[in-house]
């Protein structure tokens, strides 16, 4: 069984990026087991190229393939903002609270039907030997007027999913592990990783 490196430390994602890729044939480990490897510095300008970097230098100190995404809200109203900076959207605590927060502060007054967003990930496979993969996956909404739902982290409690007029954070896992821009891209990823998998 083949090692799969999980280039995260964010406990919420490693928990849903290890539900998404049960029963592949990897043993699946994250930094939190490998606290020798440094933090790493999304310098990219994109969602595509900051999974890159997270999974090519993780691979390369590692040796294992690695599975790294970058992800992030992008809200029409706000012409795409926060994007990359999502996750240090109020600052570089990186407070999910203080983020949400700050998102609906500059969205007051904007009605519901100029609320428009949606969330973006780009998984990257890397694999020590030179093959680069990635994917991508979207989940269309709009931004509700105040947090709903205990489930999920980041923004999940303010963006709402249309079809099922819940936000994110009010859908159990096993619906969001479906329906989620992360789901999305790994589904695509996981059918690919599938076939390396099986070769060892």
């Amino acid at each position: 069984m083949r090692k799969l490196v999980i280039a995260s430390r964010n406990k919420g994602k490693i928990s849903e990026l290890k539900e998404l890729l049960r029963g592949q044939n990897f043993e699946i480990l994250s930094l939190d087991d490998l606290p020798h490897i440094p933090e790493i510095e999304e310098t990219g300008n994109s969602f595509k190229e900051n999974a890159l970097i997270k999974a090519r230098i993780t691979a390369q100190k590692t040796g294992f393939l690695t599975l790294a995404d970058d992800s992030g809200l992008e809200v029409d109203a706000l012409d795409g903002s926060p994007g990359i900076y999502s996750s240090r959207f109020a600052g570089p605590e990186k407070d999910d609270e203080a983020n949400n927060k700050k998102l609906l502060s500059l969205l007051e007054g904007v009605p519901t039907e100029k609320r428009t967003a949606r969330f973006r990930c780009v998984v990257a496979a890397v694999d020590p030997q030179g093959i680069e993969i990635t994917t991508e996956g979207v989940c269309e909404g709009r931004i509700g007027f105040e947090p709903r739902g205990s489930y999920g982290f980041g923004y999940d409690p303010i963006f709402i999913v249309e079809e099922y007029g819940l936000t994110m954070a009010e859908l159990k896992p096993e619906i969001k592990n479906k329906i989620s821009h992360r789901a999305k891209a790994l589904a695509k990823m996981a059918t690919i990783l599938k076939g390396i998998g099986n070769l060892g």
